[in-house]
């Protein structure tokens, strides 16, 4: 009897902590506000769902663009006015501005600098809330609250107005915002006297530069609650008193009321990439009906959801906040681009159809920057609780394969806007592949991830890797002495051997999975292309000339010299597919050594750039967190037999360079990259990590030091995972045992699809490393 009175009591207990964890509030641990210093256009926009097309904001600075095409700008926590709240925010993509006023019209957004000039308004950030699905502020020139929310396609935006006989919302199409490039079209007009539609048309950098023919349009459609009381229209250089139409550069029509105080306008605006028609189909599909209180409280409940997949229980406050932000902004980094129709934007402004998918729910069409670093962050974190996105992703590659002929290392609107170059989606496949995550046309995927390695004839520059014909020739990629990428070589050349060799190391494991045993050995030959560039003597990553010479005058520091984003120290541990192959190459004590003293030195600048405020900071460093390229390299003591050494240097990064203030949130000022570094974070405050991204023929799961009590995971094949710590603190970093149900762990990783069954893994932490344990038998390194 006692026997079954104590196994009711725990099972009573096991279902009240179910309960509770199922009513925790994981939005408040959120804030938007984190690493808002040196933002990029696509990253602070808290009105949005998970993976939405609709992402509204504030901007500060949106119109000014940008002379890189990339650089920070649309919100920045260092500025204090705000210009106007923006409908799309995505790599490359940005426009549709909206801005209430009141008093005499203004109709030019007015300079950040100087006296006060244009509609822009400041703000105090005492007035402003920002939360996974909404955001508040009040407008102080002419105390206005404006509020933001959305649905998947649908962006909500509500006006409480004091009260004035010429209060305004000035609906500013026809301007650049952020990424997007200068506007070629536009045109807007009022329907009836509650609705409008009307579209912009862009030529961003990216694409000017990788896919000339392309463009960039937004369209849209509206639903006015109240009908304005005249309509004036504009463009950059006229002002049409009572006019419902506007077309041409600056295009914009301004809605003009006599509001009393605290009178509410709201908007709802239906968004496409595709049509008016579409947009207005996606506004009736999601939002008929719909007011703005019951959408905010939808898509709260969504990130709720989202966010409730990982439920965390420790006491640590600071490293919850930090946690549950980073997942925001890996929940919030990419967005969607198809209709609930399924319509998509294809190249040169056609729209393309979804294959129907008999009757299993349609793939989503993503925008997406280039995967470069991804599979050390994102693909993970999809592959353990979110695997539609990573099938998602997948299938829009495959639909720009099949529309284009080629991966895009990067898209917007399925136009080329080549973020790096060196294309690593077919390594991103591969990946999802050997995860077990295959709903997508397998041999189609196989065929093209191939290509994408070994194929070079007719290849567009937009899908990267333009040098592939000389590292097939020669097993490396040459050093060309000048700032360009061809079939000859490259100026980057020591990183693009080594990302190449890499991503051939995937696709053979793909085909070995699917029994291509011709294209495996030659595949694997190619991954092995490190080797020519590795000097056994200065143990450096060494450019070579095409005649196999190395390079004069190697600065180790030196970054954009034979390196892309980093130096001949950063990119040296640039072996994820052999990290043993490294370790013996460079000499075990060495390799441990070096390796150690690197991160010695670099905490000293918090891992990154110091507190350098720019998304370079860090980039001449020996070691900079900041960066894609580094990311795995804390993870490597598990292959050289110091396990814990990965425990404390991981753990520390956790600790020291992410922060949770806006300008100390990711390095001082960096560059979060679409939710990269957040979720790098998650998942190595989990504990759980991979340096080949998963592209093993059977994946492993390298062990760290989780930072939390308790963590319950809602792993992506509908199973539990729970992760548990005992005597865990800031200073017991160290792990002294491991159990995965109830086994011990002799070893500091695990086959993944071991993990993914479920269970409960259990990590006994102490303030000194063990350091007889996680030794017995080291990761596979070659598979």
């Amino acid at each position: 009897m006692r026997l079954l009175q104590k196994s009711y009591f725990i099972l009573l207990a096991a279902l009240l902590a179910s309960c509770a964890a199922s009513h925790k509030n994981f939005l408040k641990y959120v804030d938007p506000n984190i690493g808002t210093a040196h933002s990029r256009w696509f990253f602070y926009t808290p009105a949005a769902v998970p993976y939405g097309m609709a992402k509204l904001a504030p901007s500060t600075n949106g119109h000014y663009g940008n002379a890189s095409g990339w650089e920070a700008v649309g919100y920045d926590t260092r500025q204090n006015s705000i210009e106007g709240f923006v409908n799309f925010h995505e790599w490359q993509v940005g426009g549709v501005s909206f801005m209430p006023s009141n008093g005499i019209l203004k109709l030019k957004p007015g300079n950040l600098e100087g006296p006060k000039t244009g509609y822009r308004s400041g703000f105090d950030r005492k007035n402003q809330v920002a939360e996974p699905g909404y955001y508040k502020v009040l407008l102080d020139d002419y105390q206005i609250t404006a509020e933001l929310t959305a649905t998947k396609r649908v962006g909500f935006h509500r006006y409480t107005f004091s009260k004035n006989d010429q209060s305004h919302i000035i609906l500013d199409i026809g301007n650049k915002q952020g990424e997007s490039g200068e506007v070629t079209d536009a045109a807007l007009k009022m329907v009836d006297d509650t609705h409008f539609e009307g579209y912009v048309s862009t030529y961003p950098k990216y694409v000017a530069l990788y896919d000339p023919e392309g463009k960039v349009s937004m369209y849209f459609y509206g639903e006015i609650s109240r009908r304005p009381k005249s309509v004036t229209a504009f463009t950059s250089d006229e002002v049409f008193e009572n006019k419902s139409f506007s077309e041409g550069k600056g295009a914009g029509l301004v809605l003009n009321y006599a509001t009393a105080e605290k009178d509410q306008v709201e908007i709802k605006l239906g968004l496409s990439y595709t049509s008016t028609a579409n947009a207005k189909e996606n506004l009736v599909a999601e939002a008929s009906g719909l007011n703005f209180d019951k959408a905010k409280e939808n898509a709260q409940k969504v990130w709720q959801q989202q966010l409730g997949k990982i439920a965390l229980t420790d006491t640590n406050q600071r490293n919850k906040i930090k946690f549950y932000t980073g997942l925001y902004h890996a929940l919030l980094g990419r967005g969607i681009a198809s209709d609930v129709n399924g319509s998509y934007p294809k190249h040169g402004g056609l729209t393309g159809k979804l294959p129907s998918t008999n009757g299993i729910e349609m793939p989503e069409f993503m925008n997406t920057d280039a995967i470069w670093g991804a599979f050390w962050n994102i693909t993970q974190l999809w592959s353990l609780s979110y695997p539609q996105w990573y099938g998602n992703y997948v299938s829009t590659q495959l639909q720009v394969y099949k529309d284009k002929g080629w991966f895009g290392d990067g898209i917007a609107n399925s136009e080329y806007v080549s973020g790096v170059g060196t294309n690593f989606v077919g390594l991103a496949i591969a990946g999802a592949y050997n995860a077990g995550i295959r709903n997508y046309d397998v041999q189609l995927a196989y065929q093209a991830v191939k290509e994408n390695e070994m194929n070079w004839q007719n290849r567009k520059p937009g899908s990267g890797k333009m040098d592939t014909k000389a590292f097939m020739h020669y097993g490396f990629v040459p050093f060309l002495d000048r700032d360009k990428t061809d079939s000859t070589g490259s100026h980057y050349s020591a990183s693009h051997t080594l990302e190449y060799s890499f991503s051939a190391f995937a696709a053979a494991q793909m085909a070995k999975s699917l029994n291509k045993n011709q294209d495996y050995d030659d595949l694997i030959k190619y991954s092995n292309g490190w080797k020519s560039i590795f000097n056994s003597k200065n143990k450096l990553m060494h450019p070579k000339n095409a005649d196999g010479s190395y390079i004069e005058k190697l600065d180790p520091y030196e970054p954009w010299r034979g390196f892309q984003e980093g130096n001949a120290v950063q990119y040296t541990f640039y072996v994820p597919q052999n990290p043993a192959g490294l370790i013996q190459a460079m000499g075990k004590d060495i390799f441990n050594d070096k390796l150690d003293s690197i991160f010695s030195s670099s905490e000293k600048s918090g891992f990154g750039g110091g507190k350098q405020i720019d998304a370079f900071a860090g980039i001449k460093s020996i070691y900079n967190h900041g960066n894609q390229p580094c990311l795995h390299i804390s993870w490597l003591f598990n292959f050289s037999g110091k396990p814990w050494l990965t425990q404390k240097w991981t753990r520390l990064i956790c600790d020291e360079f992410y922060g949770t203030e806006p300008i100390h949130g990711y390095g001082y000022g960096q560059d979060e990259d679409q939710g990269q570094l957040g979720s790098w974070y998650v998942l190595a405050s989990l504990g759980l990590f991979d340096v080949k991204g998963f592209t093993d023929a059977r994946p492993i799961i390298e062990l760290g030091s989780p930072l939390f009590k308790n963590a319950v995971i809602e792993l992506g094949n509908s199973g539990k995972l729970t992760i548990k710590t005992i005597d865990n603190s800031a200073e017991n970093l160290f792990i002294q045992s491991a159990k995965f149900n109830g086994k011990e762990l002799d070893n500091c990783w695990l086959y993944r699809d071991e993990l993914m069954k479920g269970g409960d893994l259990e990590f006994t932490m102490g303030k000194e490393p063990n350091k007889s344990w996680g030794i017995a038998t080291p990761p596979p390194s070659e598979q």
